[in-house]
C-alpha cells in the first residue's frame, strides 16, 4: 500500500508542477499577484509530494519488499543497510526520483528564500523550474516507473551492482545531482530575465549564490567519484576520460565560466548577454550529461541505462528546454544592453578571456565525448577518443588560462596597467622558474609534460598568495595592520582565493599521480618481498573470509624501509555470489607526499597461494583531493558572504531637490 501511495504522490507532483509552470509564467507576464502567489505554494506542494514518493521507495528498500520490481533488481535481503539506502539511487529509476527531488527542493528554496527578488521575476523563475519538473516527472512516470509491482513475488533480490556497494558511491551521487540540478536555478533565472527583458547587477547577485551552491556540490561530487575510481576499480587511476566522467566535467567547466562572468555583471553591469548564455549552457551540459548516463548510447562502467527509446525521449527533453532557451535568447537578447564599459587591459577583459578559454575546453570535452557516436552514426565505424586527445588539446589552454588568471587578479576594474600588473607577478614568476628547474632535475627533460603541469600548479598557488599579500600590504606596513586588513577582507574574496589555491594543488596532484607514478606487476607467494620506490613490501599471508553478502579473499602485506616496519596493508578480492561478480579492493597507505597502493589479482603459478600483485607509488596524489576539498570549502565560504545572505540591495529613492534660489553668476 505504501508503494502505491508513493506512486500516487508522484502523479500528483506532476499535476502540481504543471500548475506551478502556468501560474508562474502567466502570472509573471500579467503581473497577477494571485497567480504569482500560487506558483510559490505549488513549489512547496511539489517538493512535499516528491519527498513522500522518495520515502515510499526507500521504505520498500529498507523492508526488502521484493514485490517492487526496482527493489528486486537492485537489492538483496543480506545487503548491509547503508547499501540498501544507497540502492534507492543506485539505479536509473530510483536515481531519477532523487534528481527530481533535488529539482523540487531547489524550486521550493527559491520560493522560500527569494522574497527580495521582484515578484514577476521570482514567479517566472518558479514557472521555468516547474516546466523542468513537468518534463522529468512525466519521463519518470511514463518511461522509468520505479513503483511497478511483480507477481509472483520473488523470494529475494538480484543484488546491487557490487561496484556500487561502497561508501563513496553511497554519498557521491546526491552531491553530483545537486550540482547537475543546481544549475537549473541559474537556467531559470536566465530564461526569466529574457522574458522580462532585463539583466542588472541585482540579477547577478541573486544568481551567484545558486551557482556557487551547484558548483561546490558538483566539485565535491566529482572529487568523491574520482576517489572511488582510484581505490575501487583496482588499477590506481583517478580519471579515465570516460564519457560519464566527462558528463560531470562539462557542466563544471561551464559553471566555472558562469561564476566568473556573473562577477562582471555584478561589479560592472556588463557582459549581460554572455552571462545569460553561460547560464543556459551550464544547464544544457547538465542535460547532455543526463542523456549520456541514461541513454546507453555510449558505453561506460558508470552508465545507468541501456535503452535507446528512453535516450531519445531524454534528447527530446534537452532539445525542448535548451532549444527553447536558445531561441528566446536569440529573440530577446538584443534588449539587454550593457551600461558599463572597460578597456582592453582590465580585469573585465581578463575575465572575458578566462570565459572564452573555459568554453573552448568545454567544447573540447563535448567533442571528444560525442564524436565517436557521431562517427559511428555517419560511417558505421567505431572509434574511441582517449587521454592523448584531451592532454594534447587542453594542456596549452591550461597554460594560457593560468597566465590570464594571474593577470586578472592583479588588474583593476575598468582600466589597468599591463606593466604594473607584470611587475606584481615577478615573485610568482621567479618561484615558478625555481620549481621548473627542480622538476627538470628530478624528472628529466623527457617528461616535459610533467614539468609544464608543475609550472602551472605552482604559478597559480604563488599568484594567489601574492594577491593576498599585496592586498594586505604585507611587508610594507606593520604586520598587525596587515593582519587587520586581512581580517577585514570579504568572505567572497577569501572563498575565491581558497578555490584558486585548490585548483593549483589539484593540478600538482594530477601531475604527480599521472606522470611521476611508478608501478609494478609481480607474481608473489607468501614470504616473498618486492621493492617499489625504495620500500620493501612483503607478502605475509592470504585467507578467505565470509563477510555479510560476499566472500573476501584477503592478503596481508608488510611495508618496511631499511628493515623498519612502517605499516601493514590488507588488500582483498571480493566475490558476490548473488551478482556472480568479483571486485578488487585495493589497500592504500596515504602520506602527504605520496601513496603506496597494493592490489591483488588472480592466482598464478603452481602454488595455490600465489597471486598477481600490483604495486603503485603515486607522488602527490593526496594533493589532488585536498585541492578538491579546498575548492569546495572556498565555494562554501563565498556562499556565506553576507551580501548573498541578504540578497541584492534596494536603492533608496533620491530626496526631493531643494527649491532653487536666486540665480547667481560666478565671478570671472
Amino acid at each position: 500500500m505504501i508503494i502505491e501511495l508513493g506512486h500516487f504522490a508522484l502523479i500528483l507532483a506532476l499535476l502540481v508542477a504543471g500548475v506551478q509552470t502556468l501560474s508562474g509564467i502567466v502570472g509573471g507576464h500579467r503581473a497577477d499577484r494571485t497567480l504569482m502567489g500560487v506558483s510559490g505554494f505549488a513549489a512547496y506542494a511539489q517538493v512535499t509530494l516528491v519527498i513522500l514518493a522518495f520515502l515510499a521507495l526507500m521504505h520498500a528498500y529498507l523492508t526488502s519488499d521484493f514485490s517492487v520490481r526496482n527493489v528486486f533488481e537492485n537489492s538483496h535481503s543480506m545487503k548491509p543497510i547503508i547499501y540498501k539506502i544507497a540502492g534507492v539511487w543506485g539505479n536509473h529509476e530510483g536515481s531519477l526520483i532523487l534528481w527530481i527531488l533535488i529539482l523540487a527542493a531547489l524550486g521550493a528554496a527559491v520560493a522560500a528564500f527569494g522574497r527580495r527578488i521582484p515578484e514577476t521575476l521570482r514567479a517566472r523563475v518558479l514557472g521555468v523550474q516547474g516546466l523542468i519538473g513537468v518534463c522529468f516527472l512525466a519521463f519518470a512516470l511514463f518511461t522509468s516507473n520505479a513503483f511497478l509491482r511483480m507477481d509472483p513475488v520473488p523470494l529475494d533480490g538480484t543484488d546491487l551492482n557490487p561496484l556500487l556497494q561502497d561508501a563513496g558511491l553511497a554519498y557521491h551521487p546526491p552531491f553530483l545531482y545537486l550540482g547537475y540540478v543546481g544549475f537549473s536555478v541559474a537556467f531559470s533565472f536566465a530564461v526569466a530575465a529574457l522574458l522580462e527583458g532585463r539583466v542588472d547587477p541585482a540579477w547577478a547577485r541573486w544568481v551567484r549564490p545558486w551557482t556557487l551552491l551547484a558548483w561546490a556540490a558538483l566539485t565535491l561530487g566529482i572529487a568523491m567519484g574520482s576517489w572511488w575510481a582510484y581505490y575501487e576499480l583496482g588499477w590506481g587511476g583517478y580519471w579515465f576520460w570516460d564519457p560519464v566522467e566527462n558528463a560531470s566535467l562539462m557542466p563544471w567547466l561551464a559553471g566555472t565560466a558562469l561564476l566568473h562572468s556573473a562577477i562582471v555583471v555584478e561589479k560592472r553591469d556588463t557582459l549581460k548577454l554572455w552571462t545569460v548564455l553561460m547560464a543556459i549552457i551550464a544547464f544544457t551540459t547538465s542535460l547532455l550529461g543526463t542523456f549520456v548516463v541514461r541513454s546507453g548510447v555510449l558505453t561506460s562502467v558508470h552508465a545507468f541505462a541501456n535503452d535507446p527509446s528512453r535516450g531519445a525521449l531524454l534528447l527530446a527533453i534537452t532539445i525542448l528546454l535548451s532549444g527553447g532557451a536558445f531561441t528566446l535568447f536569440a529573440l530577446r537578447g538584443s534588449a539587454m544592453r550593457s551600461s558599463g564599459s572597460f578597456a582592453s587591459v582590465s580585469r573585465e577583459s581578463a575575465l572575458v578571456l578566462n570565459n572564452v578559454i573555459l568554453c573552448v575546453i568545454t567544447f573540447t570535452v563535448v567533442l571528444g565525448t560525442f564524436w565517436p557516436l557521431f562517427r559511428e552514426v555517419v560511417t558505421g565505424e567505431r572509434i574511441t577518443v582517449g587521454p592523448p586527445y584531451y592532454t594534447i588539446v587542453t594542456t596549452p589552454l591550461m597554460i594560457l588560462l593560468a597566465i590570464i588568471m594571474a593577470a586578472g587578479i592583479f588588474l583593476p576594474w575598468k582600466r589597468g596597467d599591463a606593466k604594473k600588473a607584470a611587475g606584481r607577478l615577478k615573485a610568482a614568476g621567479v618561484g615558478t622558474v625555481v620549481a621548473v628547474i627542480a622538476g627538470l632535475y628530478f624528472s628529466g627533460i623527457h617528461n616535459i609534460l610533467a614539468v609544464v603541469g608543475l609550472a602551472i600548479g605552482v604559478f597559480i598557488i604563488l599568484i594567489t598568495f601574492t594577491d593576498v599579500a599585496d592586498r594586505a600590504k604585507l611587508f610594507r606596513i606593520p604586520f598587525k595592520t596587515s593582519l587587520a586588513r586581512m581580517l577585514g577582507f570579504p568572505r567572497a574574496f577569501w572563498g575565491g582565493s581558497m578555490a584558486h589555491l585548490g585548483v593549483g594543488f589539484a593540478i600538482l596532484g594530477m601531475v604527480g599521480t599521472s606522470l611521476w607514478v611508478t608501478e609494478k606487476q609481480v607474481v608473489m607467494t607468501p614470504g616473498e618481498t618486492a621493492e617499489i620506490a625504495g620500500l620493501d613490501i612483503t607478502f605475509e599471508d592470504i585467507g578467505v573470509y565470509r563477510i555479510a553478502n560476499y566472500e573476501s579473499e584477503m592478503a596481508t602485506f608488510t611495508l618496511s624501509k631499511n628493515g623498519r616496519k612502517i605499516a601493514t596493508m590488507m588488500p582483498e578480492k571480493r566475490w558476490y555470489p548473488v551478482a556472480q561478480q568479483t571486485t578488487v579492493e585495493a589497500d592504500i597507505l596515504p602520506r602527504w607526499a605520496h601513496d603506496i597502493y597494493v592490489a591483488i589479482g588472480d592466482q598464478r603459478g603452481e602454488d595455490p597461494r600465489s597471486r598477481v600483485v600490483r604495486l603503485y607509488h603515486h607522488p602527490l596524489v593526496m594533493w589532488l583531493w585536498g585541492g578538491g576539498v579546498l575548492m569546495v570549502f572556498g565555494g562554501l565560504v563565498s556562499l556565506s558572504d553576507r551580501r548573498y545572505r541578504i540578497g541584492a540591495p534596494t536603492r533608496k529613492k533620491a530626496a526631493p531637490a531643494a527649491p532653487a534660489g536666486p540665480e547667481t553668476v560666478p565671478a570671472e
